[in-house]
């Protein structure tokens, strides 16, 4: 891998998506509402079942027992458990809204349960949960169900209770091990409690576990990140998700207990990056791809083998273009070729469920234009190349004709030796994988037209 110079690290220490959508969240109109979102219900349904996307199920839980202070999740603070229950009420209301459009019986092959704090929900509410779910919807056999569980709220006896409900995949919080940055970031949970947890997952027999990074929050340093790494390796997972901290103190208010002089530079995020993908490829990882890692058995690293990668509002993955059905507050869905997002406080959530409505307050159409952009954008970020015919022959356009202002933005690009330009296509570089982001940026309409960017995280 070519060395990054100090140039182009300056260069690309610049906010921008992380497209887990094109066009972004942000991007979002509040003109689309709950008309807009009913008719797209109709339309999936009103389709030949032969012509049906597969259907992909999220269930944000908002509540946590304590504040994480990185955290840019939209989450509710409470040590009061009993708010679970009535939340469950009002999924519940919202899981009926969509009968009614879309009947009983839609096979589901994903689920995924966020926060928040799913692991918040007592073992009958979860319980309660997926009963509901399954009364609504039909799960099919070998699908990916995955829960995101924070180690300090679990024991081996709750893990055998999500095995026993049907969840065939976990996703344990770790960021780092390092107690000094642990009590910075005010989470602090032992190392041998979370390999106790693997170890009982694996005895359980979960087909994937999935343990979250960070880099960039205050303290670390790369050798201090190193040393996690050193455990995580020990640890093996199945799959890692290695996240750049994104200090953004003005959107996000627990952010503002973090000390910015204590947040590591830009030279050191990259050192924690670039070490980090040579201890997981040195371990035998696969990298997916900006901010996953799998062993070459998981069924990520099998997609990515066989260019099946995707991503979605959780990530990566390994569901081709599925229509996305996101319940509880905040949650954003995706229905044939439009958006949505629920309100994103709980009164207004359930305000909007008692008075018999959906509780979509906004969202995207989306254009011929950003439908063509979005392939391109996620064919770099997922298989990080991309062949100008296969755009061709999918939209009936000249793809040099159409982007000739983009590819000349990324001559300069291959001349920095991130990308390769042929009279095919275009291959990201080894070393433009720590860039693929600021690569898709080129072909991002709105955020060509618009510099104001600090919504976003840095790129590195």
């Amino acid at each position: 891998m070519s060395v990054i110079t100090s140039q182009l690290l300056t260069r690309f220490d610049v906010p921008g998506p992380r497209y887990t959508s094109y066009p972004t969240a942000d991007r979002f109109l509040e003109a689309f509402g709950e008309a807009d979102y009913v008719q797209a219900l109709t339309q999936r349904q009103s389709g030949s079942v032969g012509k049906q996307p597969p259907l992909s199920l999220y269930v944000h839980i908002p509540f946590c027992e304590s504040l994480c202070y990185y955290c840019a999740c939209n989450k509710i603070i409470t040590k009061h458990k009993e708010r679970a229950a009535d939340y469950l009420r009002y999924l519940r209301k919202e899981v009926e809204l969509h009968t009614q459009h879309l009947g009983r019986g839609q096979s589901v092959s994903q689920l995924h349960l966020g926060g928040g704090t799913p692991t918040f929900m007592s073992d009958d509410e979860l319980r309660q949960l997926m009963v509901l779910l399954r009364e609504h919807f039909e799960f099919v056999p070998g699908g990916e169900y995955s829960v995101e569980v924070d180690p300090r709220t679990v024991d081996e006896n709750r893990l055998a209770v999500l095995a026993e409900l049907g969840f065939n995949r976990l996703s344990f919080g770790v960021q780092d091990f390092d107690p000094a940055v642990q009590k910075a970031v005010h989470r602090i949970q032992p190392a041998d409690q979370v390999f106790a947890l693997v170890e009982a997952s694996r005895r359980l027999g979960f087909e994937s576990v999935n343990v979250d990074l960070i880099y960039g929050l205050p303290l670390q340093t790369p050798e201090s990140f190193d040393r996690t790494l050193e455990q995580v390796k020990s640890l093996r997972p199945d799959r890692i998700a290695l996240y750049a901290y994104a200090h953004l103190p003005e959107r996000f208010k627990p952010q503002r207990r973090i000390h910015a002089q204590e947040l590591p530079a830009g030279a050191a995020k990259v050192a924690m990056l670039s070490r980090s993908l040579d201890a997981l490829t040195d371990a035998g990882y696969v990298y997916i791809g900006m901010d996953h890692f799998a062993l070459p058995g998981d069924a990520l690293a099998v997609a990515k083998r066989q260019g099946r990668l995707h991503r979605n509002f959780q990530g990566y993955s390994t569901q081709a273009d599925c229509d996305l059905i996101a319940l509880g507050v905040s949650s954003i869905g995706r229905i044939g070729t439009t958006y949505s997002q629920n309100a994103k406080t709980l009164e207004e959530y359930a305000d909007l469920l008692d008075q018999g409505h959906f509780p979509v307050v906004r969202g995207l159409a989306l254009t011929r234009d950003d439908l063509i952009r979005r392939s391109v954008i996620m064919a770099l970020m997922c298989q990080g190349q991309l062949q100008y015919e296969s755009i061709n022959l999918a939209w009936l356009v000249d793809f040099k004709t159409l982007f000739a202002q983009e590819l000349i933005q990324l001559q300069e690009m291959q001349a920095q030796g991130l990308v390769q330009l042929s009279e095919t296509g275009i291959q990201v570089t080894a070393m433009g994988w720590f860039f693929v982001r600021g690569v898709a940026m080129v072909f991002d309409r709105y955020l060509q037209a618009d510099r104001h960017r600090t919504r976003f995280s840095k790129i590195i």
